[in-house]
């Protein structure tokens, strides 16, 4: 306890030194004025995390990688674990009764000087305000983190000072959440049921404006059942075991830290069937500072131990104390950025280059074999792993952080004997991986009403393949890739030579009912991106075999080098699909062809053909009318770049950042402008390769990181840097600025 007042701390909080340390790129601030359209930020450090609330002591939404609920005639979708984040307060009973502050409402006039601030360079949430309960007055700061150091380990503080002496009461609790309700068969409904079955239990596919998260009708959480839970007066510790239903298990634990020398009056354990809770009454002086601090351990099966493990770790960080805990998390945060991308001349591109970046690493975990979802640790699709996590999430953290970017390799080769099954359920050879893939155990998980993804959009093989591929050149490990990557690799090749057709009159191969990328032609023959991938994983394949010393299938050079790629003969430019298929419909994504530029594919054609497809692309993609999704805009930017259009590289790029996909205060990104599928990590991967790879031109080749394509950078900008990127055990900074001329000119030194 001190004597001292809170004022000074928050002085410090909402504009001192310590704050004025940190590159204002780094901090997002959140003001009562964002109260009405708070979309909640979130805390992770890859394994668990929690998403955040205005008044920063609220109970939160919680989820665990990988730790899924499998409830029957459902696809799976992630189990909301216990929130750990709740740290009530009540000043006790007023002429107008008993409030408890997490009850109130969000009122400028009730959460006074209020500021939170979302610290992207050390992880953590630091939110201050007076909290005025009628007469009797409460200064708050409240600072909570999610250990990137110890990564069972998370934590919040709360120091109060109240302007009058008397008793207070604090309330640290678990909420175990009641089950979702209602709970739709998703695994069995059509579309029209499925709209229906919405409808009929008044729920709403797209949110009201302000979309808020955790709002859209099936993208809800599964649930967490508490099979054992207990609470400590004596010790101030709550734990439980609990279980996903009909999945893993998983505990959680937390220890209370009280100021020194406080005696509390009382100390009451509740619980109940949605709460776990410690219940202290404190008598306060005025104008004196009170320091809690709720340490909260947690884990799960086959990471972690059970309720009494977690106890004695949420134990030990007591012991330890918060500042070490906060010391050693800023720590490995401020590690990880030692890696970054750096804009000189546009702030406001900085600071969502690094929201991106943090919600990437926030979400991603080192040498496992997880996968990330599209809407990372969120319900968001269900957080199944989609082609995202290969073709978007994977190359934007393959240079930058590579033992992360492992990871996702690794998902794949470890849930092959899951791909190899599906095939062979199909009549086909080899692997087919899943379009959308249970990130535990990796089985098929589309829901029934868009089934037909999960049998035609079949791209997603290749793009494992190549992403697989691309982690070898990267790292140059052969040891990996004859033991990891090869027989993924291998297998997707036999896939593809069992899937294709063989069209004898005009001697080449097709793939026939396929679901384009741009999904609303969901069964087409010979869609361009698939045939260009699957050529691509074929080659692949071939040149995997002679570096592991094992003999290629002659059928997939012959697959390859016979496959048809659409073109138009008498415009002279590629296709989206067959020429029998008209390119008629208002379609999100208007046209497909600018992938043909994504980095990891990169279709090999001269420049000039190259320009066509790109104005070519360009007319029906600027002509839709359709909600943009923000997946279109990095592709569409990377293949001006390639072009050498900076002008139109630069509008794309900006586009990216200044449309309404970035929700305030916090920049979480959603799909589109209009929906609430937020935490879209696809679109922040899709923004960081259009830096790393678009304005850059390099390329992972087999003979290095290549300059393919000439720099660009946008006009406004001095210079463009990749800061300590590593690229097969050398780490690099990659610099694009101009000479003395003007000439956009690219810059790397090793180090």
């Amino acid at each position: 306890m001190k004597s001292s007042g809170i004022m000074l701390a928050l002085l410090m909080f909402l504009g001192g030194p310590a704050v004025a340390a940190t590159d204002p790129s780094f901090l997002l601030t959140a003001t009562s004025k964002d109260f009405t359209t708070y979309f909640p930020g979130q805390l992770a450090n890859g394994y668990f995390s929690t998403l955040t609330a205005p008044r920063g002591t609220e109970g939160n939404l919680a989820y665990m990688v990988a730790f899924m609920d499998y409830t029957r005639d459902d696809f799976s979708r992630p189990a909301a674990i216990p929130g750990w984040t709740e740290i009530d307060y009540s000043t006790g009973t007023s002429s107008a009764g008993h409030f408890w502050m997490n009850q109130v409402a969000l009122e400028p006039s009730v959460f006074q000087n209020y500021r939170q601030v979302l610290n992207l360079h050390d992880a953590t949430l630091t939110t201050g305000y007076r909290y005025m309960d009628h007469s009797r007055a409460t200064d708050f700061t409240i600072t909570t983190l999610v250990s990137q150091a110890s990564p069972h380990l998370a934590a919040s503080q709360l120091s109060l000072t109240p302007n009058f002496d008397g008793v207070v009461e604090l309330s640290f609790a678990l909420n175990t959440w009641a089950p979702y309700q209602p709970r739709l068969p998703l695994a069995t409904l059509t579309g029209e049921q499925m709209q229906e079955a919405v409808a009929s239990h008044n729920m709403k596919l797209e949110p009201v404006a302000p979309a808020t998260g955790d709002r859209a009708a099936i993208w809800y959480h599964g649930d967490t059942h508490v099979l054992a839970s207990d609470g400590d007066v004596r010790d101030l510790t709550l734990s439980l075991d609990a279980r996903a239903e009909q999945g893993l298990r998983m505990a959680e634990a937390a220890a209370i830290g009280l100021p020194e020398g406080l005696q509390p009056l009382d100390a009451q354990f509740y619980k109940s069937a949605y709460r776990l809770a410690l219940n202290l009454r404190i008598a306060v002086q005025k104008g004196h500072t009170y320091t809690f601090t709720k340490y909260v351990a947690a884990s799960r099966e086959d990471w972690g131990g059970d309720a009494k493990q977690d106890a004695t770790l949420a134990k030990a960080a007591r012991t330890h104390g918060f500042a070490a805990l906060l010391s050693e998390h800023q720590a490995a945060w401020h590690e990880l950025w030692q890696t970054d991308v750096q804009i000189d001349g546009d702030p406001k591109a900085q600071q969502i280059v690094h929201s991106d970046l943090y919600y990437l690493l926030s979400n991603s975990t080192a040498d496992t074999a997880w996968p990330i979802g599209a809407c990372a640790m969120t319900p968001g699709y269900a957080g199944h792993a989609f082609w995202d996590s290969d073709s978007w999430v994977f190359p934007a953290l393959l240079l930058l952080h590579p033992q992360r970017a492992k990871s996702l390799v690794m998902f794949r080769d470890s849930t092959l004997p899951a791909a190899q099954q599906r095939a062979a359920a199909r009549g086909l050879q080899g692997a087919m991986y899943p379009w959308e893939a249970d990130p535990q155990n990796g089985t098929e998980q589309t829901p029934y009403f868009a089934r037909v993804l999960g049998e035609r959009e079949i791209h997603v093989n290749a793009d494992i393949a190549i992403a697989q591929w691309q982690y070898y050149l990267a790292s140059g490990d052969k040891l990996w890739l004859k033991q990891q990557g090869w027989p993924v690799i291998r297998d997707i090749a036999t896939f593809w030579v069992s899937r294709v057709t063989y069209n004898p009159q005009k001697q080449r191969y097709e793939i026939l009912h396929v679901t384009s990328i741009d999904e609303d032609y969901n069964d087409v023959p010979n869609d361009t991106f698939t045939n260009a991938s699957a050529a691509k994983a074929l080659t692949i394949a071939t040149a995997a075999a002679a570096v592991v010393g094992d003999k290629p299938d002659p059928r997939w050079a012959d697959v390859a080098s016979h496959m048809l790629i659409p073109f138009s003969a008498t415009e002279n430019h590629h296709l989206d699909f067959d020429e029998s298929v008209p390119h008629d419909l208002d379609s999100w994504g208007g046209s497909a062809l600018p992938m043909l530029s994504y980095p990891s594919l990169d279709f090999a054609m001269p420049a000039e053909l190259r320009r066509r497809d790109f104005d070519y692309a360009l007319s029906p993609i600027t002509r839709s009318h359709r909600d943009p999704n923000s997946m279109g805009l990095a592709p569409t930017s990377i293949a001006a770049a390639t072009v050498g259009d900076a002008a139109e590289a630069s509008a794309w790029f900006e586009r990216n950042i200044t449309a309404n996909v970035i929700k305030p205060p916090f920049n979480v990104r959603t799909e589109t402008a209009t929906n609430n599928t937020g935490y879209f990590i696809t679109a922040a991967g899709g923004l960081l390769q259009n830096m790393i790879y678009g304005f850059t031109g390099l390329r992972i080749e087999p003979q290095g990181l290549q300059g393919v394509y000439p720099p660009v950078l946008p006009a406004s900008w001095k210079s463009l840097t990749l800061r300590n990127i590593r690229f097969r055990n050398v780490s690099y900074d990659i610099t694009i600025d101009r000479d003395a001329n003007g000439k956009t000119r690219l810059t790397r030194l090793s180090h």
